[in-house]
């Protein structure tokens, strides 16, 4: 597609994302940003077929959006072939780090050269990381401190308000052009990427962050996260405690200083449980390259993107989990109809949906860690649950997103148990007996209370039917479920006798009126007769014609 016709493609709206103007959404500057994008896409051939090495650097190239995109594909084995995810995974890794001058220069313009002075003793030029988002340096206060600073790349906020901006006008009209049940809503993907994006560029909600999930884990002995320097935090620069620790990555190193990787895969797992179960405040991006273990401590490092649920949806999760758990289907099912926000309960097929999940838990529910893919399992229950008419809240994405990651992480630290399991196990150990029992005795209670209602209830119409029939007034309204498609076929095979008469009729009359005299003849064929064969001889090619083409 030639570069003015893709533009006036997408900008013919010309809608603002952002009503305070606070990034340069303008027309002008997102021309000119995806004439940058098409250009790099053509210069990785994208359009002529790529390789999972080009897709991997022309993520890069086009910028953190995309990089971010591509970090959560690496993780999606059901949309991507495996050999794309394992590329794909290499941006988990650090990118090129900018100059130290570079950087020096947007703490300069954050804070001023004069109090940069005032707090700043010395600052590390070489980095200690670097993210398509931010860069890290070590450094040192004037109080003698010894901190890490976070600072964001100059000019990344705008491009990727930029870059999101494109994104939401193509969903929109992505989405107006095709339908379906089974198409993903493209929207609300790009509405959570922007979201995500607020949050993520900006660091004093991550500052938020740190000192939420510090409040709620300051009991836990082996999780903990970095101090925050509040005074010193900005939009575009975090300063917290710098932590000297092993990333959880290098396996061969936690060996060698006499760490148990089975231990720090279990008291991991077990604590995001309670992220997500107890707190409802969860790391929605724990990848390996986020923790680090320092003193028989387990240091969440960056926690730029959180998760957060509702009791409710605490609730509904946990007794998927439990569900899964103990491989009962029905259970299952009632959990996701509860969990959901939007069901048709007239367009539920039950006893499918039941079988569908019989089949689901059989494949998934015994498998080891070590060949679970709970990407394709979690993908596996939207599907079912969408083509079911059932809508799942938005945050079971995060959530799904979070374990997905968190079993890539722990992978080599859990070699045996299922993930579910010990998730569930989680749940079982966190419940109190006797609370456990007081709710069974409550639900038994209510459960009872509902039954004796139900026979009142029905004895009181029971009758009330039966009086009916003995005068002659009962009628009977009855749907068959299912009946659709028999009727459909049936009404085809009637329609196909019914032309099948006309034929034969126009055929018989035909041939009795050549009998008939008349003035007015077409190739030495009385008129009528002659349009009573033409009309014969269409209807019968057509039913020949709709015959081969339905079978």
């Amino acid at each position: 597609m030639p570069d003015n016709t893709l533009l006036k493609y997408i900008f013919k709206s010309g809608s603002e994302m952002d009503p305070e103007h606070k990034f340069d959404l303008s027309r002008k500057a997102r021309t000119k940003r995806l004439r940058e994008i098409y250009s790099l896409v053509r210069k990785h051939r994208f359009f002529s077929g790529i390789t999972p090495e080009e897709f991997r650097a022309m993520l890069e190239d086009l910028g953190p959006s995309f990089v971010k995109i591509g970090q959560t594909l690496s993780t999606r084995s059901e949309i991507l072939p495996k050999v794309y995810c394992e590329e794909l995974e290499k941006l988990q890794a650090e990118c090129d780090p900018l100059s130290y001058e570079q950087m020096r220069q947007a703490l300069e313009d954050e804070f001023g050269a004069e109090r940069m002075n005032e707090l700043f003793d010395a600052i590390d030029p070489e980095p200690l990381g670097s993210a398509s988002l931010a860069q890290v340096h070590k450094a040192r206060l004037v109080s003698g401190e010894v901190v890490a600073v976070k600072i964001q790349r100059p000019g990344v906020r705008v491009k990727m308000a930029q870059d999101i901006a494109i994104m939401r006008t193509l969903a929109r009209r992505a989405t107006r052009m095709v339908k379906g049940d089974q198409m993903l809503n493209l929207n609300d993907v790009v509405e959570e990427l922007w979201s995500t994006f607020l949050e993520e560029t900006d660091f004093l909600i991550e500052a938020d962050n740190l000192e939420e999930f510090a409040r709620l884990n300051k009991d836990v002995r082996f999780i903990t996260c970095p101090k925050v320097y509040r005074e010193l935090c900005s939009e575009s620069v975090l300063v917290m405690e710098y932590i000297e620790g092993i990333s959880i990555a290098n396996v061969s190193e936690l060996e060698k200083q006499g760490y148990e990787l089975q231990e720090i895969g279990e008291k991991l797992l077990d604590n995001y449980a309670t992220q997500i179960l107890d707190h409802g405040f969860f790391h929605a991006d724990p990848h390996p390259g986020n923790i680090l273990v320092r003193d028989g401590q387990i240091v969440y490092i960056d926690l730029g993107i959180m998760g957060r649920l509702s009791p409710r949806d605490r609730k509904g999760f946990g007794d998927i989990i439990h569900a899964v758990g103990v491989q009962s289907s029905s259970e299952l099912k009632d959990a996701l109809l509860s969990f959901a926000v939007q069901r048709d309960n007239s367009a539920i097929d039950h006893a499918r949906f039941l079988a569908d999940l019989d089949i689901m838990l059989s494949d998934y529910g015994s498998t080891e860690v070590a060949d679970l893919d709970i990407g394709l399992f979690l993908s596996d229950v939207f599907a079912l649950t969408r083509s079911s008419k059932v809508t799942l809240p938005a945050s079971i994405t995060s959530v799904s997103r979070g374990i997905v990651t968190m079993e890539g992480t722990i992978s080599p630290f859990i070699q045996s148990g299922n993930i579910i399991a010990i998730i569930n196990n989680h749940l079982k150990n966190a419940q109190d007996p006797l609370a456990t029992a007081r709710d069974a005795l409550e639900d038994a209670a209510l459960d009872m209370r509902r039954a004796a209602k139900g026979l009142s209830g029905a004895a009181a119409y029971s009758g009330e039917a039966l009086r009916m029939l003995t005068r002659g007034q009962l009628k009977v309204n009855m749907e068959v479920l299912g009946s659709e498609a028999p009727m459909t076929h049936l009404s085809k095979i009637i329609n196909r006798l019914s032309l099948a008469i006309i034929v034969a009729s126009l055929f018989i009359g035909s041939s009795l009126m050549v009998f008939v005299g008349t003035s007015v003849t077409i190739i030495g064929v009385p008129a009528l007769s002659f349009f009573g064969y033409l009309g014969a001889f269409v209807l019968s090619a057509f039913v020949v014609v709709d015959i081969i083409r339905r079978g």
